[in-house]
């Protein structure tokens, strides 16, 4: 896995502060576990209420939490004043989401100037058992930040 090295000093706190103010992370119960430039781990705990009929954790919600994890992996590497947009994501769903947690690992794959590719993995975690649930393959687009 190739070392980056990020564009942004202070990555890591920007980075973070994008990530909280993603209200429909904090609705989902997703937070932060690690982070590196180009890489995040980001954790889920099960909650019912993202369950589809069968009891599994809904392919929407997995797919949220991939898509988080692939650009805040991206974000890490862009440049100060810089915003996240994504552009483009497949998801393979590989097996039921069902643990009593939730990891999705982003690793970026190749950064650019505008474009950035990465690598998600979704695992279910039950009884410290990591089962692959899904994958994701994505495109972010780094943007100017805009005043809101």
């Amino acid at each position: 896995m190739p070392r980056f090295e990020p564009k942004n000093p202070d990555y890591r706190a920007v980075a973070t502060d994008t990530f909280a103010r993603q209200r429909a992370m904090q609705t989902l119960g997703i937070s932060i576990a690690r982070m590196e430039p180009g890489e995040v781990d980001l954790a889920m705990p099960y909650a019912p209420e993202f369950c589809q009929q069968n009891g599994f954790v809904h392919a929407g919600i997995i797919t949220a939490g991939l898509d988080n994890a692939c650009g805040i992996a991206a974000f890490t590497l862009m440049p100060e004043g810089s915003d996240i947009l994504t552009v483009e994501f497949k998801t393979n769903l590989l097996a039921p989401a069902r643990g009593e947690r939730f990891v999705f690992r982003g690793v970026v794959v190749k950064p650019g100037r505008t474009l950035t590719v990465c690598d998600g993995r979704a695992y279910a975690i039950q009884d410290g058992a990591e089962t692959l649930v899904a994958t994701m393959s994505g495109t972010l687009m780094a943007l100017a930040r805009r005043e809101s």
